[in-house]
């Protein structure tokens, strides 16, 4: 009989790749600390912060329109992420996009991750390293600073 351990539970992630430990070290970086993959809970927690911060500008100035929410947030993502590399939530929780190997994301690169972000299905498929479709595209990954 096939029980829940065969099939496994999608809250348990992606499957390890071949004999990767942790997230990140097949990309040469460390398990815990500066240079590490950023966890599920801070980038979610990063993303509520600046979609809060989105929300109250667009409560404040565009009647909580859902369009200029989402407007703002693209914006906010382009804007930080190409110039500093992080968002208001990001900084605040230590973390940046950078690419492989190590450098800032810059603005093309920001502006190709952040629409794709608002797609939200991209950002929802991971890969063993816990990087999303969106950062695939360009060879980023949120990594802990």
């Amino acid at each position: 009989m096939v029980n829940r351990d065969d099939i496994g539970s999608w809250m348990e992630g992606p499957p390890p790749s071949g004999d990767q430990q942790w997230p990140g070290q097949r990309l040469g970086r460390p398990e815990s600390g500066p240079g590490s993959i950023a966890r599920f809970g801070p980038r979610a927690a990063a993303l509520l912060i600046d979609w809060v911060i989105c929300s109250l500008i667009s409560a404040a100035f565009f009647d909580y329109d859902s369009f200029a929410t989402l407007y703002l947030f693209l914006v906010e993502q382009i804007l930080f992420v190409g110039f500093f590399g992080y968002s208001i939530g990001h900084r605040i929780l230590r973390m940046q996009v950078q690419t492989l190997d190590g450098k800032p994301a810059g603005y093309l690169t920001a502006i190709i991750r952040s629409v794709l972000l608002c797609l939200v299905i991209p950002a929802l498929i991971i890969d063993a390293d816990q990087r999303g479709l969106h950062d695939r595209a360009r060879g980023t990954g949120l990594f802990r600073i």
